[in-house]
């Protein structure tokens, strides 16, 4: 089934909706019951999470019939959603509110993702702030976009090359065990600035904007870079996952190694010791 201009439309237009619905009204707004941990402290899960998604989950569907919707609450509650996903046809992914301990916190850095993978591969990627309303999105083939309302879309080239003692890197270091930190640090003191900004959808914008230049990363969930990837590619970047090119959102290999600019071709071969 054709991924259509209206149905992207469709699509961006529910993104908008379910963010001035579901998650703006409880930003800075959520009573302690609303929040939840999942795997620990920093891994959180709110209301506005959980309704955002299902709203995007009829959706989809109803977009998309017959799709299957790899939402990341849904999978959190039934792991075999990713193991159908190896063999779908078609599929949307949805992060509700990427960046969930932010959002939580009251940081104005969180953000929706939506992507769209057919046989494996995503062909329409979306990166959305809801404070800003403005976004990002890249159709296979047709480039990356910044759009805002009532502005003519801009169409994204990445960064420009740096050497690496200049770029800005997002190193998640916190994700690591331990045991890797102290090597993991010091690899990152080879670039101008290393951090993370907790929030996959603004990393990969900041990508896209040209403000950064590489995103490593030890875990490789679709909902976090199936979009990104695809926006990063668009603008001319590259990606290796498992130290081999290219991603897989539905069959991911880590550790993850996305690259905004040319000349950061031996990165991945830094990296490729570092695992969860």
């Amino acid at each position: 089934m054709p991924l259509t201009d209206d149905m992207i439309t469709a699509f961006i237009e529910a993104v908008r909706e379910v963010a001035r619905d579901e998650i703006l009204p409880r930003f800075r707004n959520l009573s302690p019951s609303a929040v939840e941990a999942k795997t620990g402290p920093m891994d959180l899960v709110t209301e506005a999470d959980r309704a955002a998604e299902a709203r995007l989950t009829e959706v989809a569907r109803e977009l998309l019939p017959g799709c299957l919707v790899v939402g990341e609450e849904a999978v959190e509650e039934d792991g075999s959603i990713l193991e159908a996903f190896r063999s779908a046809e078609l599929a949307v992914v949805i992060d509700p509110v990427d960046g969930t301990w932010n959002f939580a916190s009251g940081v104005a850095c969180f953000g929706v993702i939506l992507a769209v993978v057919e046989r494996g591969e995503t062909i329409f990627g979306l990166l959305y702030d809801p404070v800003m309303d403005d976004w990002i999105m890249a159709k296979r083939g047709g480039g990356a976009w910044f759009c805002r309302p009532g502005r003519a879309p801009e169409r994204l080239s990445g960064p420009a090359p740096l050497p690496r003692d200049q770029i800005h890197a997002f190193v998640p270091l916190n994700l690591y065990p331990r045991p890797q930190r102290a090597a993991i640090a010091a690899l990152s003191e080879d670039y101008g600035r290393a951090l993370t900004l907790r929030c996959s959808c603004y990393e990969y914008r900041l990508m896209a904007t040209g403000h950064a230049a590489l995103m490593i990363s030890p875990m490789v969930k679709p909902w976090d870079h199936a979009a990104g990837v695809l926006v990063v590619q668009e603008c001319g970047g590259k990606v290796w996952s498992g130290g081999q090119p290219g991603y897989s959102p539905a069959a991911p290999r880590y550790p993850l190694v996305v690259a905004g600019q040319d000349g950061l071709g031996d990165e991945p071969a830094r990296w490729q010791g570092f695992t969860l």
